[in-house]
């Protein structure tokens, strides 16, 4: 018999045609938990029932991988003897909510669902994507967002190595926060997320539970509205970074011993998530009334869909719960035997003897009908004006913009050092050393030049993040990516969706990369703004190459520009400043990028940066703030083209570049940088360089 609780109705969440159908399929009403669970994991969240179909024409298979996707995190081989595991994920709508727990929170989950498979983790990346900050607001939640994720990476010891800032008016009321981890584990020794043998025990393990984070994943399925901050605060998470500590140290001595079978992190839809996507292999039985609670009168819907954080639910034989209850103890952390596996494919749920939920496992699981959504392409692109201004003022127009400004107040606040393992974070990637080489990170998209072409702007991302890795001389291992964009519901937003599955797709196999895991998140809109997000489908790289610092070029190298140059503005940040319009880049050669790692492996040039945003303009200014350049083109295209496949390289024999597309511009050295075209001279002195780059800063110190 089921039993119905006398709760809150959710009906109202759940689509009129999936409760149609829920009612057809089970033949009877079903009970308040078994909607919850339903407007759980069948959102967009959990299911990605509207991107399904595009996620599985990406190329997921490789060499080198272990574990594709489908866990809480993807298991690349590094060597003989050590493998990554690597997740990327959003926290997008809690961050505009409670900007500092939501991504305290997004760094705390995306940990957990690393020490899931077994591995410890070793770094993270940030890419984050916000409103001006000429707008308080924006301020507001720039500087809490930082600090979440600051404060809590510092307290478990889990360095932020590299990241990426964006800003763009279509993020304000709906910033992103994009969090890519990456951890460390034996090749034969990791551990997966789904359920071994029946008749073994399912251990909670870390934080009571509390009514926190209710509905969470409902929450990141739809729209913000004008009264999000109050309303929807209760879907925000509370973090503890201490116990995420203890929560590490505990699960990976757990591991150690052989004797976990399978591990999950309790995170989207909380234990009925988690539970459920962990047994879907066989079935399971769990007692709600035998989780360790910190609030007193918790009903059923409330303790199986809260998201309290620091949680962790495992799989053991029931000869091992004793002993891995010890293990809990030793680090002061609290665990329940909540339930068994079990032969039947079922999703069972007890509260004080009483069946409250008693579902078909596929169903719940993998029954989200897929949705159909209306594709309409579009056309942005905006002729090229000539922009008024002289070229010293365009140069630090764009040098100023805060795309292209040094992130020292990020950086400063974040503990880089911790596990000693950071070799290098500033310039294009992040270098780690390993015990058999040098693990290289990039992260990152260009969301201007992806709304204008979607396709386009897509596969150059991913290329871009491959350049970034060349110029340390790595070799690209895997693709991680989180795909943020608005509502489908508007057919312009799906065309821009499918664009991009199909754009990074392609380039992935143009680069021979498996694209291993990722997250979907959509609905990224602000009624309260009135804003769509441009499309952010933001690409997370790893590599390996040998373990080396990136430092800039001394005085007395030849400079050079290496790649096939089409001058592009639409969507620079020329174009942003400026609003000069022009056409979005094409997609690039791969082959520069493939060449331009050789030599750096080789060592035959000095120093290499990709051009990317602010073109070559903003290149010199990082690499080569005291040079000698002359121009002998357009000089608004020289500096400010943004198109890719293309670096700024410091050399002294040009006989390295031979066989490449090259054009030599000037050499390093002097007090300032000084920029020649047509018989005239523009100088940007050091300290005018430095001001414009320190725009960022000089806003959030003020």
């Amino acid at each position: 018999m089921l039993i119905f609780i006398s709760t809150r109705s959710l009906w109202y969440m759940l689509p009129d045609e999936d409760f149609a159908m829920l009612r057809e399929v089970l033949r009877r009403e079903p009970s308040d938990l078994e909607v919850a669970c339903f407007e759980n994991l069948w959102s967009e969240h959990c299911s990605y029932r509207s991107t399904r179909a595009l996620l599985r024409t990406l190329p997921t298979t490789g060499r080198n991988v272990l574990l594709g996707p489908g866990d809480d995190a993807a298991v690349v081989r590094f060597s003989e003897e050590c493998a990554i595991a690597i997740g990327m994920e959003s926290h997008n709508h809690p961050s505009y909510v409670d900007p500092y727990d939501g991504a305290a929170t997004g760094v705390g989950g995306i940990v957990r669902d690393i020490l899931s498979m077994g591995a410890r983790p070793i770094a993270l990346m940030d890419p984050l994507y916000f409103g001006p900050l000429g707008e308080e607001k924006n301020r507001y939640l720039f500087e809490h967002v930082v600090a979440g994720i600051s404060n809590y990476g510092n307290c478990i010891g889990v360095p932020v190595v590299r990241g990426e800032t964006v800003f763009d008016p279509s993020y304000s009321g709906n910033p992103l926060v994009n969090v890519v981890c990456v951890g460390v584990v034996h090749p034969e020794r990791f551990i997966t997320a789904r359920v071994k043998v029946p008749g073994s025990r399912l251990l909670l393990v870390g934080s009571s539970t509390g009514r926190d984070g209710l509905g969470g994943a409902s929450f990141a399925s739809r729209d913000l509205s004008e009264d999000s901050e109050a309303a929807d605060r209760p879907s925000v998470q509370i973090g503890d970074p201490y116990t995420e500590k203890l929560i590490i140290e505990a699960v990976l001595e757990m591991a150690a011993t052989g004797s976990v079978l399978s591990c999950r992190d309790l995170g989207a839809a909380g234990l009925a998530g988690a539970s459920s996507e962990m047994a879907s292999t066989f079935g399971a039985v769990i007692h709600a009334d035998r989780i360790h609670l910190r609030e007193e009168a918790m009903n059923p819907v409330e303790i199986m869909l809260a998201e309290s954080q620091e949680r962790m639910l495992l799989e053991v034989a029931p000869g091992d719960v004793l002993r891995m209850g010890a293990i809990a103890e030793k680090y002061e952390l609290q665990w329940s035997d909540i339930g068994e596996v079990i032969e039947e494919s079922r999703y069972v749920v007890m509260f004080h003897g009483e069946v409250v939920c008693d579902l078909p496992m596929d169903l719940l699981v993998d029954g989200a009908p897929p949705c159909a959504w209306e594709r309409k392409p579009y056309s942005a692109e905006k002729p090229f004006a000539r922009p008024a201004g002289s070229l010293k003022d365009l140069a630090l127009r764009v040098l100023s913009h805060h795309d292209v400004a040094r992130s020292d107040w990020i950086y400063e606040q974040y503990d880089k050092d911790v596990q000693l393992r950071t070799v290098s974070f500033i310039n294009d990637a992040a270098v780690l050393r390993l015990k058999d080489g040098a693990l290289v990170f990039s992260c990152g998209c260009n969301p201007r030049h992806i709304y204008l072409r979607p396709y386009e702007g897509t596969a150059n991302s991913v290329l871009e993040n491959a350049a970034n890795l060349a110029c340390l001389g790595a070799e690209p291992l895997c693709i991680v990516n989180c795909l943020n964009f608005a509502s489908p519901v508007h057919p312009e937003i799906y065309w821009q969706v499918e664009q991009s599955v199909l754009g990074l797709g392609d380039m992935a196999r143009t680069l021979d990369v498996p694209v291993v895991g990722g997250n979907v998140s959509l609905y990224n809109e602000s009624d309260e703004y009135g804003t769509q997000i441009k499309p952010t489908p933001t690409i997370g790289m790893a590599g390996k190459g040998r373990v080396v610092k990136w430092v800039p070029p001394p005085d007395g190298c030849n400079l050079a520009v290496v790649g096939a140059d089409t001058p592009s503005f639409g969507g620079s940040v020329l174009d942003a400043v400026t609003g000069c319009g022009g056409a979005a880049p094409p997609v690039a050669d791969a082959g520069t990028v493939s060449a331009v790692r050789d030599l750096v492996r080789e060592g035959r040039i000095v120093t290499a940066t990709d051009l990317s945003h602010g073109g070559l303009c903003a290149a010199l200014a990082k690499m080569a703030p005291a040079a000698r350049i002359e121009l002998g083109g357009d000089p608004v295209a020289d500096l400010f083209s943004e198109s890719y496949g293309r670096f700024l390289v410091a050399y002294r024999d040009e006989s390295a570049l031979r066989g490449l597309e090259y054009r030599v511009i000037g050499e390093t050295g002097g007090a300032d940088l000084r920029i020649g075209c047509s018989g005239r001279e523009v100088r940007i002195t050091g300290k005018e360089l430095d001001a414009a780059l320190s725009s960022l800063t000089a806003v959030m110190r003020y």
